[in-house]
């Protein structure tokens, strides 16, 4: 794939869709295109949180492992969404394992690669943690919400 062609991926991608096309060309450099199989890791707990994806086709389960019941799946990323930001707070470890449902198909950014460009450029930095904090507020009331679920099922 060319970078010009990568460029059009992630403009089209929603979590990059309306970003400022000189920023989107700061990012696109830290960026590749992966394909996964039905059952791959696309990340492990505990490993080193390396890169970020913006899932563009197919399913990601977010998993934790329980000893008795094996992994519990927390969420699901489908296309159109982002997948892991612990790339960006040291330890620079995942908290999760992450892996494929369905083929997935998405683009990958080397977090080291990213963090250079982020400290380098701050308005990238800005834009970048600003959509990933929009994120985890998303994640974290979909959490409050099925927590609050799991309390009444279980009156």
């Amino acid at each position: 794939m060319s970078v010009e062609s990568l460029e059009k991926v992630l403009q089209s991608h929603p979590f990059f869709a309306d970003l400022d096309p000189g920023l989107l060309e700061t990012l696109v450099g830290c960026a590749s295109n992966l394909v996964f199989k039905a059952g791959e890791f696309l990340a492990r707990e505990g490993n080193p949180a390396d890169r970020f994806f913006l899932v563009r086709e197919g399913r990601v389960a977010v998993e934790i492992f329980r000893a008795v019941g094996g992994p519990l799946t927390v969420e699901t990323v489908g296309g159109g969404e982002v997948l892991g930001w612990s790339w960006l707070f040291p330890p620079y470890k995942w908290h999760f394992d992450a892996r494929a449902v369905t083929g997935v198909r998405a683009l990958a950014f080397d977090a080291a690669c990213l963090r250079r460009k982020l400290d380098a450029d701050k308005a990238v930095g800005y834009e970048v943690v600003r959509r990933f904090a929009s994120v985890a507020v998303q994640r974290l009331e979909s959490t409050q919400l099925q927590l609050v679920d799991m309390y009444v099922e279980s009156r």
